[in-house]
């Protein structure tokens, strides 16, 4: 097995045509669709030249203009891919990457999307820009898996807007040391549609990384839901959250919780704003260190200090995420336990 392939399999992506409903692949800015079934996946640059409408998306829920590449996913109107999309961004050569992602899912359609982040450089800058337009009661799942190198930095840009009974949900996981991520994804919510941001985040020594998340909820009826859990060994960590109700009946939950092992930072930064009298909004954070009473409860039942550690660990990693399939749980699990082992 070859060490790029590991190094894939680390971030989800399997190549494997029996396991996923399309395939996408950018090393440095060259960019290759592997295969698809049931959904369209193009090269960024492509899709725009082959769509004049399209103009219509690129650039208008980021700020930034050029014609980067990346990839272009478009899942047609009640198609419901069985299958996650995989698509995969290595810095390999280049000292930097940029990356222009738009992901438009039709009206009643469904994608489950998978991206794996990782580099092959010591150093090196990565800036990935990425539009998702999720219509009319279509629904949306985006996991994406970070696996850097130390000196590695990783600037991403994300725009989301939700149509009416729309629902996104969003998984995000750093896997490993970083010099720097700054990231905050901001979405717009329409009428009863719905958000999910779920974030478990890792900073060790000398990496600091700022991760949050900005909802809008623009429609009435609509809800979103922030939970973030940051581990710091040495790093510092930011987590924020941002939920801006601007409508009547919407609702907002915020939950930002810490652990400290060893030396570390960790900066909670929950914000709710309410623009409209007839909201509910709520928040909660914490931010604590391994107790050793727990500690000492699981070794009395024949655990090592390493065991219990490492189950602790476990536990405050979970993170429940409705309506989220089986075969993305598995990354997720795959994905914290990598995390896990790093830690202990």
């Amino acid at each position: 097995m070859s060490e790029d392939f590991v190094d894939l399999r680390k971030v989800g992506i399997e190549r494997d045509p029996s396991k996923r409903s399309a395939s996408f692949m950018m090393v440095d800015e060259s960019p290759e669709v592997g295969f698809s079934r049931g959904v369209e996946i193009l090269s960024t640059r492509e899709a725009i030249e082959r769509y004049e409408w399209l103009e219509n998306y690129s650039w208008r829920l980021v700020e930034g203009e050029g014609d980067y590449d990346g990839y272009f996913i478009r899942v047609p109107r009640n198609v419901k891919v069985e299958f996650p999309v995989e698509a995969c961004l290595l810095l390999k050569m280049a000292k930097s990457q940029r990356v222009h992602n738009i992901v438009i899912a039709e009206e009643n359609s469904e994608l489950n999307l998978i991206t794996g982040c990782t580099s092959e450089r010591l150093s090196g800058l990565h800036l990935g820009m990425s539009e998702f337009y999720i219509k009319r009661n279509a629904k949306v799942t985006f996991t994406m898996i970070h696996n850097w190198k130390r000196g590695n930095e990783v600037l991403p840009k994300t725009g989301i807007r939700v149509e009416e009974n729309g629902v996104f949900i969003s998984n995000y996981i750093l896997l490993s040391p970083v010099k720097v991520v700054k990231a905050c994804p901001v979405a717009y919510l329409e009428r009863n549609s719905r958000a999910f941001f779920g974030s478990v985040v890792v900073g060790f020594e000398d990496s600091e990384i700022d991760i949050g998340n900005v909802v809008y909820l623009n429609g009435e009826g609509s809800s979103a839901e922030i939970v973030s859990r940051s581990i710091s060994r040495g790093g510092k960590v930011f987590s924020r959250g941002h939920i801006i109700g601007n409508a009547e009946n919407v609702k907002g939950h915020l939950e930002c919780k810490g652990m400290i092992i060893g030396n570390g930072v960790i900066n909670a930064i929950p914000e709710l704003e309410a623009r409209n009298p007839n909201v509910d909004l709520s928040h909660e954070a914490a931010i604590g260190k391994i107790a050793e009473d727990e500690i000492f409860y699981l070794m009395t039942r024949g655990l090592s200090r390493d065991e219990a550690t490492s189950l602790i660990i476990r536990g405050f990693m979970d993170i429940e995420v409705k309506e989220l399939p089986e075969v993305l749980k598995r990354e997720i699990d795959r994905a914290i336990e990598l995390v896990e082992k790093a830690l202990v």
